[in-house]
């Protein structure tokens, strides 16, 4: 197949190529370029480094927001409730009443159940704002 003479120079000495000599120009242009990909590479490990910190802060500052409306949505759920059992006196009051007082009965029973709903329904809206939809 190959005979002696058929080899290249470099097959011959093991298999490794012979170099030419650089230049001071070239040798200097290849350092330059070596300090760059060193440059690059410090850039990288500084910018994954950032990334990570940024992610673990995001990640904080989202389990601080959900904290913050789990509490928030508690309160408001414990308004609500007190609004249902103010509601629920008023139609107790309601049964019982005689005469023309069932009327102003009726009318604070409405205004409970209108303070509710309007409760209700700006506490969904802002939960609804915090999950972006």
């Amino acid at each position: 197949m190959f005979t002696e003479a058929s080899k290249k120079p470099s097959q011959e000495r093991g298999g490794k190529r012979s170099r030419a000599a650089l230049s001071r120009e070239a040798k200097a242009a290849y350092g330059e370029i070596r300090q760059g990909v060193k440059h690059l590479e410090k850039s990288m490990g500084e910018i994954q480094r950032g990334l990570r910190k940024t992610e673990r802060k995001i990640e904080a500052d989202a389990r601080a927001r959900v904290r913050e409306l789990r509490k928030d949505a508690h309160t408001q759920l414990n308004l609500l409730k007190s609004k249902q059992r103010a509601a629920a006196r008023s139609l107790k009051n309601l049964s019982t009443a005689a005469g023309e007082s069932w009327r102003e009965v009726k009318v604070s029973a409405d205004s409970i159940l209108a303070e509710g709903r309007a409760t209700a329904g700006a506490v969904a809206e802002r939960f609804r704002r915090a999950l972006g939809g």
